[in-house]
């Protein structure tokens, strides 16, 4: 079955022997190829630190606009309302306060 095409470029990965017959080995048990399984990969680490830069971001701005504006709630409150998750006298969410 021919494929679509595919607008890629390719690039060129040195790899170490070991890693070089890792890959294959795992290629072959999963009836792939090994460009498939390094393609692959590096997909789901890309997104995995894509995701992480974004948790990285969020904190940083979080912690600037608590540092502007001393709005917070305490671990004790946030530990209070999820305890209260999936209960009949589930909590609303925490308010924020100085």
């Amino acid at each position: 079955m021919p494929q679509p095409h595919i607008d890629a470029k390719t690039v060129s990965v040195k790899l170490d022997a070991d890693t070089r017959t890792r890959v294959e080995n795992l290629a072959e048990a999963r009836h792939r190829t090994a460009h498939w399984i390094m393609r692959e990969a590096i997909s789901q680490y890309v997104d995995r630190e894509e995701k992480r830069e974004a948790f990285r971001q969020d904190a940083i701005k979080a912690w600037e606009e608590y540092q502007e504006t001393g709005l917070h709630v305490t671990a004790a409150e946030v530990d209070t309302w999820l305890a209260s998750w999936g209960t009949e006298n589930e909590l609303p969410v925490p308010v924020c306060h100085l």
